[in-house]
Order: C-alpha cells, then structure tokens, then sequence
C-alpha cells in the first residue's frame, strides 16, 4: 500500500543517483554507514584491481604503523639471511668465535645500520658479493623512506570531511506534521563553510510487475548553510509532496528503504571542499523521536559548549 502511495504521489525522482534500477541485480544496502559504495569489484587481477597507494593512504592509522613496522623487520631479516649465507667472515667486526644466534643477530642490526644509512661503523662489508648487496640494500632503504615520507605527508595532507552523523535518522514532530531528521557534527577543530546537503532515497519497488530500484529528492528546509560550527539538523518536512507521506510505522518497518546524505563543504584549513557520506536503512529509522539539544551557553556567558557525546542521544515523542 504504501509504495503505491509513492508511485503515486508528486515526488521528484532522482535520475542521477549513480546506482542501477535492476533491483534483482542488487544486493544489501547502497551505502554503507561509513559512506563507501556498497560493492564488491571481481574479474580482474587484485594488483590491477587495487590501488596501494589509496589503500595505504585511506587505512587506518594503528594498521599503517603495523604494516611498516613489520615491513622494516622483515626486510632487515632478509638481508640478514643474505649476509649469513654469504659469510659472516665477510662481515669485518664480527667475531667468529660468537654463537650462531648471536652472529646472526649482529648480522641483522648490520642490515639495519644498512638499510636506514646509518653506518656505525663497528661492522663493515668486505668482498665483492657483500659489498654490492650492502649497496643493494642502502639503495632500497633509501628509496623505502622515501616512500614511507610519501605516504606520511599524503595520510597528514589529504582532505578530510571531519563530519559524524547521527547513528539513527529520526521521524519528528514538525510544525503540526512529521519531519525526517538526521543530525551531523563537524568533530575536529576546523572551520567548514558554505556546506551543502543532498538527501536521497532508495527503494526497492514492484513496477509492471518487476522489482525496480527507485530513487526519490527529499526536499530540505535547509540544504545550504554558509557556516558549520555547531550541529546541523537536516530536515525534510514529510509534506503530501514527500515519498515519505503518510508512512506509518509499520511501513518503516515492512519496506525495504534507504536514505542516502551527501555533504560537501568548503574546509579552509586544507583550502578545499571536502565530502562526506553516509546512509539509513528503514530499520535505521526511530519513529516518534526527537534530538536532544547538543550545545548550551558556558556558565560565564562567554561561550557555546558543544557535546559531541550527544550527536546520537534523543528522546521518544508523541505526535499531536
């Protein structure tokens, strides 16, 4: 009943949402709730497939420092077998009356002195074959830190939409009829202006007799604000022009829906529009809710407080 009522109706489609309209070709949600697309790429070989370099740079952070910490031993234990199975008498300054492990080890902090170009001094190369690999691995070790340099000022420098959204979209009461709400807060300390907003939804409807993804503009109070410092409330007013009009609960609860934000703003810090994204499937929606107010004047009157723990805290409501 209720997707006839928005097949009905006077909502505006969306023709440019990027997604397909076969709905038997697609599968879960469209977004997922930390704002990438929903799909999984095969046919082509991973090392076409993926990038390293984004892969590297959008990883989190406790993953990167692993993966160089474990790259830096590994590769220094390499060399480390290289130079033992070569000879350690090539290692001038290594003692060949130590234990095996213990020339190893001296072996391996070699490679290490090697690799970062430190060069002690207390062990150097001597023969041909040790010489050029020692040369080999000053090489790559400066290539590596360069690399590594890289991928630090490209994680520091890349444009970051520092933006939470709510965890639940909420269906409010609003100047005498419902509303859809969805609440997002800027977290770090940068200065966003000029944001924009886009809401869209998507369902997944029987048309002649086929299931058929459509995708619906939801109309905003504000779409556009000229400065994003506090918490900015997204509000569709569920008129009889909105899909969503007269959705009851347990149309929310029956209907296979998604709501989808985008956001862009202008981030001066970085001198840069950034983006964010993210999604609300219907069991993601709280019927009959309202957001609790997320800043408050400082004791001494001289400041607004904002409480970034309250981004997802609302409390249930009946409508008149």
């Amino acid at each position: 009943m209720a997707l006839l009522k928005i097949l009905n109706n006077k909502a505006k489609t969306d023709e440019n949402s990027g997604f397909g309209t076969n709905a038997n070709s697609y599968g879960g949600r469209f977004v997922n709730k930390n704002g990438t697309a929903n799909i999984e790429k095969r046919g082509m070989n991973l090392l076409r497939r993926i990038s390293w370099y984004h892969t590297m740079i959008d990883m989190p952070n406790w993953k990167f420092m692993f993966i160089l910490f474990s790259f830096y031993i590994i590769i220094n234990f390499i060399f480390a077998i290289l130079y033992y199975a070569i000879g350690i008498e090539h290692l001038d300054g290594i003692a060949q009356s130590q234990s095996v492990l213990t020339q190893f080890g001296q072996a391996y902090f070699f490679s290490a002195q090697t690799f970062t170009t430190v060069g002690y001094g207390h062990i150097s190369p001597t023969g041909f074959l040790t010489s050029a690999l020692s040369a080999a691995e000053a090489l790559i070790g400066l290539l590596s830190f360069a690399i590594a340099t890289g991928l630090f000022f490209g994680r520091f420098s890349k444009p970051t939409a520092f933006l939470k959204f709510s965890h639940n979209a909420l269906i409010s009461p609003y100047k005498e009829q419902k509303a859809l709400m969805i609440r997002v807060v800027p977290f770090k300390n940068t200065n966003f202006t000029d944001a924009k907003a886009k809401i869209t939804l998507g369902m997944s409807v029987e048309e002649n007799g086929a299931r058929t993804n459509k995708f619906y503009t939801l109309d905003l109070e504000l779409d556009r604000i000229n400065a994003l410092s506090l918490s900015w409330t997204l509000v569709h007013a569920i008129t009889e022009e909105s899909p969503l009009y007269n959705f009851t609960e347990d149309d929310f609860k029956k209907t296979h829906g998604e709501i989808l934000v985008f956001i862009t703003t202008f981030d001066d810090m970085f001198s840069n529009t950034v983006a964010a994204r993210t999604s609300y499937t219907f069991n993601e929606i709280i019927y009959g809710a309202k957001f609790e107010t997320m800043y408050n004047r400082s004791k001494d009157g001289t400041k607004t407080i904002l409480y970034l723990d309250k981004l997802n805290q609302y409390h249930t409501t009946k409508f008149l």
